[in-house]
């Protein structure tokens, strides 16, 4: 890495990715990143994360086929967040809504607002 970048992670090792569209600017996805995720994602240009529930990392879309293809790797002034602006290939979110972020908070109930 490059004596410029250096990742804060949490406790964990971990750093917050979130996903964007390239193209339309909406927020894909949310995951998290640890070393060896970020640096599969730079070297092989496809959105890697480091998995919390099975501790292990994944490639998104290694079983969907739904990758992301990265565009750009942004950090936020403090490096604790990284966005990556990528080229989805199909819905990012597992129940096949074009985001993770497909509902809204009306009251106590999640209305769908896009998919």
């Amino acid at each position: 890495m490059s004596s410029d970048l250096k990742l804060k992670r949490d406790q964990a090792g971990l750093v917050v990715a979130v996903i964007q569209d390239a193209q339309t600017r909406d927020i894909l996805m949310v995951g998290y990143m640890n070393d060896e995720a970020f640096e599969k994602t730079r070297s092989t240009g496809l959105v890697h994360f480091f998995s919390r529930s099975r501790q292990k990392l994944w490639c998104k879309g290694e079983t969907s086929g739904n990758t992301l293809a990265v565009e750009s790797v942004r950090l936020d002034c403090d490096q604790d967040a990284i966005l990556v602006l990528a080229t989805p290939a199909g819905p990012t979110c597992h129940t096949g809504a074009t985001s993770c972020f497909f509902r809204e908070l009306d009251g106590d109930a999640l209305v769908t607002v896009k998919t």
